[in-house]
């Protein structure tokens, strides 16, 4: 190592499999190095919409004012795959969903979203703030979550309705009758889920009460429980292996409006940030359809980052992240003691689903994911209006 210039190390996940193998990693780098020349590389941190999360959050009254218990009911973070493992279980298997994506990427998000507001924008603050709420969060058990495993698709169930939307594009048949135990790199007894949803909790005064869910998967849809708006957005919130679309979304729902004189026309506001892939921000609301009647409909206030900065290159989440090590930024790098915290809350679960050998629940590749999923989140103060598609507007006439 130089003795005369700088000294640091990049480390990319998995960092661990658990509280203890974690640890012994932290307490062996930190043998080697100090803290602030160690860079442990979350990529979701390097990506647009999650680096925008805090401006949102701290550069707009509009929001800061209505950011707690009191207004919003739930939230859902979702990370959606369109890929099955498809050659890649030999490491696939060893980890499963919850420690390759929900363990980092997703909980790093709902960090940013629940944290309160840094004493400055100096990277040791922020990652103050962020520890603050993994500490403030219980460990999870097998109540929280629903775990699932997609399966192949059977003809028949392909050709129902049952498993499938009719808009879904779910891809032809003769891709998705390998499930995940038909994979040749996957033990044909494996129960590694390949799906999970997961609900935590915050225990502070800005967020008790509220839901935080976390829902991932791989090769299902997922799409049974989201409106779909005019960015064709239709899940909640989610990783997951082998479904319908590829996609990265927060969305946080709001409660209803008080003392309702609208003939319960009213649903509940959103407000909708895509990560991935068309990077949007939009929030959805009650305004009067157009014309001489008095009806609501609801509509979006819409960012779309494609339509408005057309000219404009978003750099590779990786390439934000390398140029942060260069200049010597740890603000989207995640630190021991965070690690620690984010492990304390996913240990005792992962211990408890290898111990008891939980089955997941089988779902069809191609399909929605298990419909107890979708039972769960609707459990969990989330309000589903049916499928939601903008309409050019018209003249109302009644």
């Amino acid at each position: 190592m130089s003795t005369t210039g700088w000294n640091r190390i990049i480390i990319e996940k998995p960092f661990g499999r658990d509280s203890n193998s974690s640890q012994r990693l932290s307490n062996h780098l930190a043998k080697l190095f100090e803290e602030n020349q160690i860079y442990r590389i979350d990529h979701y941190l390097g990506k647009e919409m999650v680096q925008n999360l805090m401006s949102l959050r701290f550069a707009n009254l509009i929001f800061s004012t209505v950011w707690n218990c009191k207004n919003i009911s739930s939230v859902h973070i979702t990370f959606k795959e369109t890929l099955g493992v498809d050659g890649r279980g030999g490491y696939f298997d060893q980890y499963g969903i919850i420690r390759d994506v929900m363990q980092n990427h997703l909980l790093q998000m709902l960090t940013l979203i629940a944290m309160e507001k840094p004493l400055s924008t100096d990277p040791e603050d922020i990652r103050d703030e962020k520890v603050k709420v993994l500490r403030s969060m219980p460990s999870l058990s097998l109540d929280d979550v629903v775990l699932g495993q997609y399966i192949g698709a059977t003809e028949d169930r392909y050709k129902s309705d049952s498993f499938y939307e009719k808009d879904d594009d779910r891809g032809d048949y003769g891709q998705l009758q390998m499930g995940y135990r038909d994979d040749k790199t996957v033990p044909n007894d494996s129960l590694t889920p390949t799906f999970c949803v997961a609900r935590c909790r915050i225990n502070n005064e800005r967020w008790e009460g509220v839901p935080f869910v976390l829902r991932c998967g791989e090769f299902s849809l997922l799409s049974s429980l989201i409106a779909v708006d005019s960015q064709s957005i239709n899940s909640i919130s989610s990783k997951g292996k082998a479904l319908n679309e590829r996609k990265t979304e927060i969305r946080i729902q709001f409660r209803e409006v008080s003392g309702d004189i609208f003939d319960k026309q009213c649903r509940r506001n959103e407000l909708v940030i895509r990560v991935q892939p068309e990077e949007a921000i939009y929030i959805k609301m009650m305004t009067k359809a157009p014309g001489i009647s008095f009806h609501l409909e609801e509509t979006e206030l819409d960012l779309t980052y494609k339509n408005r900065y057309k000219d404009v290159i978003l750099p590779d989440a990786y390439e934000r992240l390398i140029l942060d090590v260069f200049i010597g930024s740890q603000m989207h790098f995640v630190r021991t003691d965070e690690l620690n915290e984010a492990w304390r809350i996913f240990t005792p679960l992962l211990e408890e689903i290898e111990k008891k050998k939980i089955v997941p629940l089988p779902y069809n590749r191609g399909s929605r994911g298990p419909r107890q999923a979708d039972h769960f989140c609707l459990a969990n103060d989330f309000k589903f209006y049916g499928k939601y598609r903008w309409k050019p507007p018209s003249i109302a006439n009644n």
